[in-house]
This record gives structure tokens, C-alpha cells and sequence, in this order.
């Protein structure tokens, strides 16, 4: 199925200090992690999504390398993140401070990085203003990492030279920007299935439940689970790929390095997927970390199915089944579109419906609208649901077009694109839901009409004109020209 290229994440490290997070800054263009010049700003992991060099990109910016045996807690914590984005990426941007020279901090995160099996670029920052910049630059060599590249990330110097070795390394570019162009489905792809969800809710179980077999770990133990494990099999005819995934948690309480690279691992299976399927513990349904993952899976526009595990546990005690969907879609109401399913993995009720429910979502993802229908639907929302209202007009929808599938995306021409009220927007969300059955992820764009500008700025011209023949008065000479007829 054509979907685009993946996404490339790319990390970007180096010891404090050094213009990590300026860098960060310069490639996403907008300040999004905190600059200072003192070391240890930086603790966290920071994901920026952007389109680098007409692909998807996600760069990540990391606290700062300190060398092992002269860190806090906390710094040991920064680095081991740090390492979990080396870890988990696919190209990494080593930096270095060009007017301090190749220190042993430096040499300790090279030796590291020298052992990781993916593209090192050495960007050789701070070298704006040296005079002496050749022979600095000589002196990274040392670090055995191929040739370094001098940048200045203040001002933006030697990031056309980054972007000339960085875009070979990327996918490659799709033909038109995602959101306008009709994904198609290849019938001999596999459709892929991510099963996502907290620590110890049972999702390892539920692929043991599905696939027949013990093909995963299965254990009381929360982190059990490590590396996403793809398990290829077939149902209905139709070939899937089942993914397990580490828990995902806060980021808070996640502390140790292969918690962080496991998660990661998690959030890019569920990126890859066709469908989420979110699994719940029936005992702690609902938290706030199920939302988040679930309105992940939305962001990401993926199918999503909510799974409710451990229902033997609580069928009878705590209400029925139409109970639960109506608190929990109240809870999740954000994906309450979303289809729930009611399953025990130990007991192996209710998992086909998991399967059942993909192959119908995966269907849902690329459907199309006929414009047949498309008219009618615009025609019902001009006329039986009042137009709001925006400053002294109504809002006018000429018509709509569907510009996208994967998720299913329309477009509606208006007057007035950007200035139309939420709740309105939810009222064509849902009605385009009950017309066309859906229950995937959607997207709706509001676009101003081909030429609308030009022809404002006609009518604007006509006002001038106009206001200018009204205030005219003839000139005295005028005057007694007319008069001598």
C-alpha cells in the first residue's frame, strides 16, 4: 500500500554544552528546546516531525554525554536516553564544539558511537569567525568517523553542505505531498497489526491468543517485552503481520536506557502499522496513559481498536458490556468513532474479533466517496444544519473532494477557510462518519476557492472605482464648456 516513505528519525548527540539544542532549533526552524549556554539544560528527549528535504523526518534532540564514573543520577539518566535515541534511530549528528577542540568527553561518545551500526555525521560546530578552522577541522579526524563538517547552528552556516550528505541517506521522495494524493492499496501487502498499550495489561498474551502458539513471552512481570517482535501469519486468506511492543509509560517513570530505546521501539511499530489495537486492563480501564496512546494512534491517523482484556475477570461484577463501551467512549471520547471489543487472552474469547474488525478497518482506510455523494452530503449540510456565522457573513461551502485516503481526507471549498468554528467542524466530521459508515481515523481540510483572492481583489478595485466616480465634481473650465453647449 502506498502510504509515503517512512518516517526517518534522526538523533542528535554529543557532550554538554556543545549547540545540541540550537542545532535542534536551526533544522525544525522554531525555538522548541530550551538554549542556554550552561551545560545540562537539555535532560530530556525532544521529537520535532518535519518534512527535511521533501521527506518525513524526526529529529531528536539529547541531553548532553558526561563521561561514565563523573556523572549525578541525573546525568546518568540524560545519557542513558541518550543512548536509547542512538539506539533506536536511523542516522545520528554527532557534535562537537569547533573552538574548544576534540576533548576526552569527545572521544568517549565516539568510541560509543563507533560501535552502533547506522550513518555518524561529525558536525564540527561553533566555527564561524576562526581563523584557524582548517586545521581545527583536521584535528576531528582523530575521532574515526569519517570526514567532519563545519557548521555554525547560531547562524545557520554549513547547513547546505548537511543537507547535500544527509539526502542520499533519506527514502526516497514521494511524488506529491501525502494529504493530496490517493494512497492505493496493494492487494499482496500484508495488512500490519500493532498491539500497543501500558506495562502488564496482557498484550503478549493476546498475541500468543490470537496466533494459536506461545510465539512471545508472556509474563506477569511488567517490561517483559523489550523489542518490537513481528509475527507473520494468515486469516481469511488474507497475510498479517502481528507486532508485539513493549509497554509504553510516562516518560516520568521510565528510567533505565533499554526502557527508553524499548518504547521508542513501540511508538515507531505503532507509526508502521495499518491498525492499533489498544489493549486495556478490564481491572484499570481508562487511565490517563490509555488516552494518550490511543490519541497517539489518531495523530498518527492509524485504525484503531480499543481491546478490553481481562474480562473473565470482571464479567458480572462491575455492569455489562453496553456499560463499559458507554463510559469508556465517554472517557476516550476523543477516538470514541473507535470500535471496543471485550476479549480474555488466557481463556481465548473474543480474539477473532480482533482480526474480524482489522480487515474491516484496514478496507475503511482507503475508502472513497463518489462525488455523487459528496454533492449530497454537501448539500445537506448547506441546507438542513444552519451556516455559522463569521463576522457579518454566513459561512458558504461551494463544494467538496476527497484529497486522501490512509486516512480517509476531504476537502471542503468555503468562503472563508480560516475562520470556521470547531464545533462546526465536529458536526461534517460526524455527519460524514454516519453517511459513509466510517470508523478510522479522518481528516478535514477547509480551502479557500480557486482564484478567490484575485477575485477579492477585483472587488475591491470595482469599490475604489466606484467611490472615486461618486465624489467627482467637474472642474470650473469643465463647467462652462457645458454650458456653451
Amino acid at each position: 500500500m502506498a502510504r509515503g516513505p517512512k518516517r526517518t528519525l534522526i538523533a542528535i548527540v554529543g557532550r554538554p554544552n556543545v549547540g545540541k539544542s540550537t542545532l535542534f532549533n536551526r533544522l525544525i526552524r522554531r525555538k522548541r528546546a530550551i538554549v542556554e549556554d550552561t551545560p545540562g539544560v537539555t535532560r530530556d528527549r525532544h521529537f520535532a516531525d518535519i518534512d527535511y528535504l521533501e521527506r518525513p523526518v524526526t529529529f531528536v534532540d539529547t541531553g548532553g554525554f558526561v563521561p561514565e564514573g563523573k556523572e549525578d543520577q541525573i546525568e546518568k539518566l540524560v545519557r542513558q536516553q541518550a543512548q536509547a535515541a542512538v539506539e533506536a534511530c536511523d542516522i545520528v549528528l554527532f557534535i562537537v564544539d569547533g573552538r574548544v577542540g576534540v576533548t576526552s568527553g569527545d572521544e568517549e561518545v565516539a568510541r560509543y558511537l563507533r560501535k552502533q551500526d547506522r550513518p555518524i555525521l561529525v558536525l564540527v560546530n561553533k566555527c564561524d569567525g576562526l581563523k584557524n578552522a582548517d586545521t581545527m577541522m583536521a584535528e576531528f579526524h582523530r575521532l574515526g568517523l569519517g570526514e567532519p563538517i563545519a557548521v555554525a547552528a547560531e547562524h545557520g552556516d554549513g547547513f547546505h553542505t548537511l543537507a547535500d550528505v544527509i539526502d542520499p541517506m533519506l527514502p526516497p521522495r514521494s511524488p506529491q505531498p501525502e494529504e493530496e494524493t490517493l494512497a492505493e492499496k496493494d492487494a499482496d501487502a500484508p495488512i500490519r497489526v500493532a498491539i500497543v498499550g501500558r506495562p502488564n495489561v496482557g498484550k503478549s498474551s493476546l498475541v500468543n491468543a490470537i496466533l494459536g502458539e506461545d510465539r512471545v513471552v508472556a509474563s506477569p512481570i511488567a517490561g517483559t517485552t523489550r523489542d518490537p517482535i513481528d509475527s507473520p501469519f494468515t486469516y481469511k486468506n488474507r497475510d498479517f503481520i502481528l507486532t508485539d511492543t513493549a509497554g509504553i509509560r510516562r516518560k516520568a517513570v521510565i528510567t533505565q536506557k533499554v526502557e527508553g530505546f524499548s518504547v521508542m521501539g513501540a511508538l515507531r511499530a505503532t507509526e508502521d502499522s495499518d491498525v492499533v489495537v489498544l489493549v486495556l486492563d478490564a481491572n484499570e480501564a481508562g487511565v490517563d496513559q490509555d488516552l494518550k496512546i490511543a490519541a497517539l494512534a489518531e495523530q498518527k491517523g492509524r485504525a484503531l481498536i480499543v481491546c478490553v482484556n481481562k474480562w473473565d475477570l470482571v464479567r458480572g461484577k462491575s455492569g455489562t458490556q453496553s456499560q463499559w463501551r458507554e463510559e469508556l467512549k465517554w472517557y476516550l471520547k476523543h477516538v470514541d468513532w473507535a470500535p471496543m471489543v471485550f476479549v480474555s487472552a488466557t481463556e481465548g474469547q473474543g480474539v477473532t474479533k480482533i482480526l474480524d474488525l482489522a480487515l474491516e478497518l484496514f478496507e475503511q482506510q482507503y475508502f472513497r466517496a463518489g462525488t455523487p455523494m459528496l454533492n449530497r452530503v454537501t448539500d445537506h449540510i448547506t441546507t438542513e444544519h444552519p451556516m455559522p456565522w463569521i463576522g457579518a457573513r454566513a459561512l458558504k461551502i461551494y463544494y467538496a473532494m476527497q484529497v486522501g485516503t490512509a486516512p480517509p481526507s476531504f476537502a471542503f471549498i468555503c468562503s472563508n477557510p480560516k475562520s470556521v468554528p470547531d464545533r462546526f467542524e465536529r458536526y461534517v466530521s460526524n455527519y460524514l462518519r454516519k453517511t459513509f459508515s466510517l470508523r478510522v481515523p479522518m481528516r478535514i481540510f477547509w480551502r479557500e476557492r480557486p482564484g478567490q483572492k484575485q477575485r477579492a481583489q477585483a472587488a475591491q478595485d470595482f469599490k475604489k472605482r466606484a467611490e472615486h466616480r461618486k465624489g467627482w465634481k467637474p472642474t470650473k473650465n469643465a463647467k462652462n464648456r457645458s454650458e456653451r453647449g
